[in-house]
């Protein structure tokens, strides 16, 4: 088991900046990859961000590419989400995740923070 746990949301306005982390617990060696997801309201969720622990090779969504970079300090067990030039449209809850394979099979999700973008 892994648990993920999730901080650092809140309300900023457009233009501005946050920054999340997500703390990782438990089994965290048996996770290659740690992303961050995201759900608006009315919306599906979708994927952000990746990267891959013993690499650091990390992947974006093309939506936030450029505006938001994920880094990770496997010492640690954190992976924080850098977020930069947030738009309203990036307003949602933002989920942590652990994948043990990768691809589209994530095992562990954190309980989620509020990122609020205000115009």
């Amino acid at each position: 088991q892994v648990q993920l746990v999730e901080s650092g949301g809140g309300l900023v306005q457009a233009g501005g900046s946050l920054r999340l982390s997500c703390a990782a617990s438990g089994r965290v060696f048996s996770s290659r990859f740690m992303g961050w997801f995201r759900q608006a309201p009315g919306k599906e969720r979708e994927f952000v961000a990746r990267i891959t622990w013993s690499s650091g090779n990390t992947f974006y969504t093309n939506s936030v590419k450029g505006r938001f970079t994920i880094s990770g300090d496997s010492a640690k067990s954190t992976v924080d989400l850098q977020m930069n030039s947030l738009k309203p449209e990036d307003t949602a809850v933002y989920y942590c995740a652990a994948s043990s394979i990768g691809g589209d099979r994530w095992d562990y999700w954190g309980q989620g923070t509020q990122v609020t973008v205000s115009s």
